[in-house]
């Protein structure tokens, strides 16, 4: 699965009340949600934000609540990807599930700047910077998660299975 978008930019440790303020958590809409994805980290982000787009930030990120709340609203929002030097291993979890794909990967996460134009290979943890011309390599997901991803998240995934 490849991905190419414009990169938008964050620290460490953006916990998900960061990712989706707990203020708007009285409702399961994704599309709701997804208005106001990132709106107290960057206020324009809900209304810039691009389908395709792709979230690179610093360590720990989706720190904080188990709620699967945060995950949804970055896809929602049309993020295609999320680059990290590290995750919170529930929103880790969480992202996957839902089918959000994420990658770990240090060199990246520092050296990507904002309105960067991004490639991925998801299945092989290939990134490269086309703005820069310089390519990273993300930490190897296991296999069953990687197919997790591809079907689209754990219910598309094993609704497959069940199948075979």
């Amino acid at each position: 699965m490849d991905i190419k978008g414009k990169v938008w930019r964050f620290g460490n440790d953006v916990d998900t009340d960061v990712i989706i303020p707990a203020r708007y958590l009285n409702t399961s809409d994704p599309r709701e949600l997804a208005a106001h994805c990132m709106e107290d980290a960057d206020p324009q982000f809900p209304t810039k934000v691009q389908k395709g787009d792709i979230i690179v930030a610093g360590k720990n990120f989706g720190c904080g609540s188990s709620r699967e709340h945060a995950p949804i609203a970055i896809k929602e929002a049309g993020v295609s990807c999320v680059i990290a030097k590290s995750y919170a291993r529930i929103f880790y979890r969480n992202a996957f599930n839902i089918g959000l794909p994420i990658l770990e990967s240090a060199e990246a996460a520092e050296d990507i700047a904002e309105g960067d134009l991004v490639e991925v290979d998801v299945n092989t943890g290939l990134i490269k910077n086309l703005t820069r011309s310089k390519e990273y390599t993300a930490t190897q997901v296991p296999p069953f998660m990687q197919g997790i991803i591809n079907a689209g998240g754990l219910i598309n995934y094993v609704a497959e299975r069940l199948k075979k």
